[in-house]
């Protein structure tokens, strides 16, 4: 085996031990949660990310969709 092959190796066996977090970003699962719930922490994620996305109606009206909002928003701020 040529020392190129060898370092090939060596790469993908350490590259296979990384944590996932490294190979790609976390999803979190909403599935168990209310269809208000997941738009609200879309669109907290979504404004961390730019401008702010909130329907401040929803927000104010609707508590599913503002605990949403604020769980994306916190979450997705500490990524």
């Amino acid at each position: 085996m040529s020392i190129a092959h060898g370092v090939l190796l060596a790469s993908a066996v350490l590259g296979a031990c990384a944590p996932q977090s490294a190979l790609q970003p976390g999803s979190v699962n909403l599935s168990g949660f209310p269809p208000a719930f997941r738009e609200g922490y879309a669109d907290g994620c979504a404004s961390v990310r730019g401008t702010q996305k909130r329907s401040e109606r929803r927000f104010k009206s609707d508590q599913q969709y503002a605990n949403g909002w604020r769980d994306g928003f916190d979450i997705c701020r500490r990524r």
